[in-house]
């Protein structure tokens, strides 16, 4: 559901009424979750916010807010957790695992196959169709998914686990993810039962000085019913089962390395320790998230959105606490190893302007191993983001109006019905031809009979004209049709409105202090994100740029940015986006070259 960019309709805090039915509704809906669980979750007095989203597939979502964090999502008055409030509350849904590749795939929008869920030796949760489930990934208890069960654990084995187990509707790395503190999930044991420690415990006992025998548990409870499950299905899970502790015990290994590493590190000063991560993060952010096409890059974004990305999870940048003491200072030590180059574009507002992506300690930069899985799905997204362009197909069509029923009624059309300008013109042409209503003298006129005189003509004009030219007799019938347009984007069905299609309207607007600010409105109707619009400009001509609700409209937005940008506005949608002239109104307010803007 949130595999792709959506839309935010409104922002509000939540009222006194609303959070104390919030919190009904959640105990209604998580009886698992106790009084005080239930307080630390939607609290009393902390701040508490309402979000109206649109899904990419105009879905009307609405999710709740708490310290930054989406907490929880509503859907047809259905609450749902976000994987945020199940890392604190691992338990509240029964849980399947998967395996850790499987990730990037559900992230990517796939609902989750029983092929890829685990079989624990205990035992499924019994669950039914349709109940909310977590996903966690194999030896993590920390849920990465949130999903519908597609049938009931008994279906699920009956069905030789094979089929859609899963209706996946948010992840982690998801766009709500990134709504959200951008966190990683925490790193939880599995739980394991008393008799399932008691009977390992014994299995070590007895392994001591012993040759390895293989034992199978006699106690019912611990077999699972295994259905259709081929012989070599069952091998395919055995063979799993090896690999991981395979890989397990080459985490082992890992994790005495990272100690012994870790010990390197604390003999380091907290200074020392502090330049080293802003080293890391730093050529991390250039290695991965800085392209060419985003320079010129103010230092302040730089430094929020591609840094603090890169920062490991626990761990916080803070420049007071290394040597620099201002990133400024830092970035002048970066700029005299020539591996960028800072100017200040505008006064007091510094930019990355140049980086020398084949500079050796780029080059030699290794990624950390906490942001592999991570970095290659939002990769993915980034891709998918930066796919290009294609402007819409737009194409105007009209419906048959009640009053023009008698008209058309011979080609067998009725009211409501759909054509575009040349069956119009088709269908009147033989409508003339056939009711020989050609003038016989100058064919170039038509004759004007009862149906023509009364779909066509005014009442004042019905007594005056008896002929109409042919142009006039189609712009007539055009006129008096009910307008509708079709729009099809880029690899989607195409899609009938009302109406004419409204323009990318852009206007210039004055504020305090003598100061002009862009407008542009209805970018959403041809298939443009107004906050990718928005970042794109900013970008370009280093302004502010901010997205507000569109005045009398409910579920739209308009971007605003400071200063007259028609320029760049012209150059964006004419040639990059390749939008035709007609639909774009107010390119003409740009200023004459040669003077302040």
């Amino acid at each position: 559901m949130f595999a792709r960019a959506f839309r935010v309709r409104a922002n509000t805090a939540i009222k006194g009424s609303d959070r104390r039915k919030l919190r009904t509704d959640v105990a209604a809906a998580f009886p698992n979750l106790s009084a005080e669980q239930l307080a630390e979750l939607i609290p009393n007095k902390e701040e508490l916010n309402v979000i109206k989203i649109y899904s990419h597939k105009g879905e009307a979502v609405t999710v709740y807010m708490s310290n930054r964090n989406p907490i929880l999502f509503e859907i047809e008055r259905a609450l749902y957790p976000t994987v945020y409030t199940l890392w604190v509350y691992p338990d509240l849904l029964p849980a399947f695992s998967t395996w850790p590749p499987v990730l990037q795939k559900l992230a990517g929008g796939a609902d989750l196959m029983l092929p890829g869920v685990v079989v624990p030796s205990s035992g499924f949760p019994q669950v039914e169709q349709g109940t909310l489930c977590a996903v966690t990934l194999l030896g993590n208890r920390a849920p990465v998914a949130v999903a519908v069960a597609t049938m009931s654990t008994a279906e699920m084995l009956a069905a030789g686990m094979k089929g859609k187990g899963f209706a996946v509707l948010h992840t982690y790395l998801d766009y709500l993810w990134e709504h959200g503190d951008k966190s990683c999930p925490p790193t939880l044991a599995p739980l394991v039962t008393d008799s399932a420690e008691k009977e390992s415990a014994e299995d070590e006992e007895e392994m001591e000085g012993k040759e390895p025998v293989l034992s199978f548990s006699t106690d019912p409870s611990q077999h699972v019913d295994v259905g259709g499950l081929s012989l070599k299905d069952s091998c395919a899970i055995l063979t799993g089962k090896e690999e991981l502790d395979e890989h397990r015990a080459a985490d082992g290994a890992e994790d005495n390395n990272a100690e012994v590493q870790q010990e390197a590190e604390d003999s380091r000063t907290p200074q020392e320790q502090m330049d080293a991560l802003f080293n890391q993060c730093f050529f991390h952010a250039l290695k991965c998230k800085v392209k060419k096409s985003d320079l010129p890059l103010l230092t302040s974004t730089f430094l929020r959105s591609h840094m603090f990305s890169c920062c490991p999870a626990g761990q916080q940048l803070d420049i007071k606490k290394s040597s620099y003491k201002k990133f400024s200072k830092f970035l002048q030590c970066m700029q005299h190893q020539k591996i960028l180059q800072v100017k200040e574009l505008s006064k007091g507002v510094e930019s990355i302007v140049e980086v020398d992506w084949k500079h050796p300690d780029i080059k030699a930069f290794a990624i950390p191993e906490g942001f592999s899985s991570a970095s290659a799905a939002q990769d993915s997204k980034s891709e998918d983001r930066e796919q290009a362009y294609h402007a819409p197909e737009i194409i105007p069509l009209y419906g048959v109006s009640a009053k023009m029923i008698p008209l058309f009624q011979e080609s067998g059309h009725r009211k409501g019905s759909i054509l575009s300008s040349s069956e119009v013109r088709n269908i009147i042409i033989n409508y003339v031809k056939t009711n020989e209503l050609v003038d016989e003298t100058n064919k170039n006129f038509v004759k004007v009979n009862a149906i023509l005189c009364d779909c066509l003509l005014d009442k004042s004009e019905q007594d005056e004209i008896s002929h109409l030219k042919w142009d006039d007799l189609l712009s007539r019938c055009l006129e008096r049709l009910l307008p509708l347009h079709q729009v099809t984007f880029f690899g989607q069905e195409p899609i009938v409105r009302k109406g004419n299609i409204e323009p990318i309207d852009i206007t210039i607007a004055q504020r305090s202090s003598n100061k002009k600010v862009t407008i542009i409105k209805n970018l959403e109707l041809y298939g443009l994100d107004p906050q990718c619009v928005a970042n794109i400009l900013q970008q370009k001509v280093q302004a502010s740029a901010t997205i507000t609700p569109l005045p009398g409209a409910k579920d739209r937005v308009q971007v605003q940015i400071q200063g007259n940008q028609i320029h760049h506005l012209t150059k964006m949608l004419l040639e990059e986006y390749q939008l035709p002239r007609k639909y774009i109104q107010g390119l003409e307010k740009a200023p004459k070259l040669g003077r302040k803007k």
